[in-house]
């Protein structure tokens, strides 16, 4: 049996699984990894400027392409702590990671010694899995464990963390018969979907519900049949956004309290059935559950049974992977279209692609003021960007707004921390998608604060070329927590806006406080400031010829008016339009209905 070091074999473990890049910050207590990384030559590394930017870029990295499965890594003690929020961001969107932290020897860890917390604790409550592996010889089982999990049931991150002389322990293990294991997927018996089916089929408006978990699946291609086999209208959920085109007849919209459209709440309104899939009923997808319910029954398929009846009871439940169930479903489904068993739902789909189409239910975009309103700047990227743009962007009004108004026609196209949302994710997130996918059109989209969280990050794109496009809407604000401190009667504490001393050259800007341009430039990177609204394609124009010539993320910053309120409410047949709505085609023209 040959004998290695328990580092080098978690590496081979590591290769075996199919990783071949990782994130981190190499330290004391983790430098056997580096090393043995370093000796084996096969899994290449991004040196991270920040270890939380490191566990973003692994998330970027796996929503980016089926199975993928990012892996950032660590010292012992605060690189720990600061890849908490990393995992918790995809623990709570189902992604999985491997986060791999070093540690004190094992005879100093009751001793408080230097940089030395029980990670594994800390990490234990937003991850499937967290450890500290004791025994050398474990080392090999701990990473096969860990990508087991990760791809089992409901996915999500792992953390394994090694005692500094757990790494360096000579075992035996012969890396030529290791095998991953088959993860488990829990699929939906004939019986459940053929009952599921009768129930929408008995429904007089049915809609498809599609979350995270079909992109998770990698199972898009199958709603989209099954929703053409069936005519019924599907409305995305933010973590499903893409999984069936925005221009297809039978994408009815988002509903929400935020990220929506009107014409997605008002269906979702008119609706008697609901077909979820993959998808968790997100209080901001939902509103109140009383008015989201009431008067429409629902079927619930999800990965992980205690989704199942967490936020309200389902009519019926199905735990199954989406993938699995939407196999079964369309399955059957073309059985009984073949014995003339399904209903002509023509009428109403027609009446939610109505709606969809009407300007009645549109917001309208289409403003000349100037500082722009961010209405504006995302008609000009929907009219610049085309249909291969994939957006990244994570929390804030930017976030929400694009939501409102952007489109998506790809899965993997809209990568989006859905419910942890912390602020700057964006940037990271991005850089992790460049690496996973060297070819794809990628626009990142940040408001100011977002941006200047972890806006060091852009150097790791300007030392590794990956070069990206990142919109940065700038109204100098935390414009999102100003809108929320409304119902106080306040706007405190929420300014980011100083007098800039040293921009003269631009009076409006320099009353912006930051100068994005020049920091971006000190980063290694290239950026352009946009004040109108005929400036953006130019802009994007220069952009492109940058990341063409240097191979480094490109910052396109918009100076926006300092405050707009965008719509939102407190319940789905409740939402508060803040700025005027669309009378005739030429408010919104880059809305589907004009586009189409």
């Amino acid at each position: 049996m040959p004998r290695m070091k328990a580092i080098e074999a978690a590496v081979k473990v590591m290769e075996k699984e199919g990783v071949s890049v990782a994130f981190g910050v190499p330290g004391a207590a983790i430098n056997p990894l580096y090393a043995a990384l370093k000796a084996h030559g096969g899994i290449g590394h991004i040196l991270a400027r920040h270890v939380e930017g490191a566990s973003h870029m692994a998330e970027g990295y796996t929503r980016a392409v089926a199975g993928n499965i990012g892996v950032c890594i660590g010292t012992s003690g605060p690189a720990g702590t600061d890849m908490i929020t990393g995992l918790y961001s995809a623990s709570a969107d189902s992604i999985p990671i491997l986060c791999i932290t070093g540690q004190a020897p094992r005879a100093r860890l009751h001793k408080e010694d230097f940089q030395a917390v029980d990670i594994a604790t800390i990490a234990k409550s937003v991850t499937k899995w967290a450890t500290t592996v004791l025994e050398p010889a474990q080392v090999p089982q701990a990473f096969q464990q860990a990508f087991h999990l990760m791809r089992s049931g409901r996915p999500g991150p792992v953390l394994i963390d090694l005692p500094i002389d757990v790494q360096l322990a000579e075992i035996e293990f012969d890396p030529d018969t290791y095998e991953p294991l088959v993860p488990y997927k829990p699929a939906a018996t004939r019986a459940q979907i053929e009952k599921a089916l009768g129930m929408l089929n008995d429904a007089e408006r049915p809609l498809i519900v599609a979350g995270g978990g079909i992109i998770n699946a990698d199972a898009s291609d199958l709603l989209v049949q099954l929703a053409e086999l069936l005519g019924v209208p599907v409305i995305p959920t933010l973590m499903g956004w893409g999984s069936i085109p925005d221009d297809h007849p039978l994408m009815a919209g988002m509903c929400g309290l935020q990220t929506s459209q009107r014409y997605g709440n008002a269906s979702m309104l008119a609706s008697d059935f609901v077909l979820g899939i993959g998808n968790r009923w997100a209080n901001r997808h939902t509103g109140s559950v009383d008015v989201y319910t009431r008067g429409r029954k629902f079927v619930h398929v999800d990965i992980e049974p205690t989704q199942i009846g967490r936020v309200f009871a389902p009519d019926f439940g199905i735990v199954s992977d989406a993938g699995a169930a939407l196999r079964l479903f369309v399955e059957v489904a073309r059985e009984w279209q073949a014995a003339g068993r399904l209903k002509d739902r023509s009428g109403w789909a027609a009446e939610c692609l109505g709606r969809k189409h009407s300007v009645d239910y549109l917001r309208k975009t289409h403003f000349d003021s100037v500082p722009m309103k961010p209405q504006r700047v995302y008609q000009c990227m929907n009219r610049a960007l085309g249909k291969d743009v994939c957006y990244v962007s994570t929390i804030g009004l930017s976030q929400i707004a694009g939501a409102q108004f952007l489109h998506v026609y790809q899965p993997r196209h809209w990568i989006n921390c859905g419910q942890a949302g912390p602020l700057g994710w964006t940037v990271p997130a991005a850089l992790g998608v460049r690496v996973a996918d060297p070819a794809r059109k990628i626009v990142a989209l940040s408001g100011d604060y977002d941006f200047q969280f972890m806006i060091e990050e852009l150097a790791v794109g300007a030392q590794f070329k990956l070069p990206y496009i990142h919109v940065l809407v700038n109204n100098s604000y935390l414009g999102l927590i100003r809108q929320a401190q409304r119902s106080f009667s306040i706007d405190y504490c929420v300014q980011l806006a100083f007098d800039n001393v040293n921009m003269a050259e631009d009076e409006v800007a320099r009353g912006y406080g930051v100068d994005h341009v020049k920091v971006v430039e000190g980063l290694g990177c290239k950026a352009i400031r946009v004040h109108r609204p005929e400036e953006f394609a130019p802009a994007l124009a220069q952009a492109e010829a940058w990341m063409a010539e240097h191979a480094t993320p490109v910052v396109i910053e918009v100076i926006l008016e300092r405050v707009t309120n965008i719509a939102m409410g407190t319940e789905i047949d409740n939402v508060v339009e803040f700025e005027e709505l669309a009378t005739q085609a030429a408010d919104v023209p880059s809305a589907l209905a004009v586009l189409d």
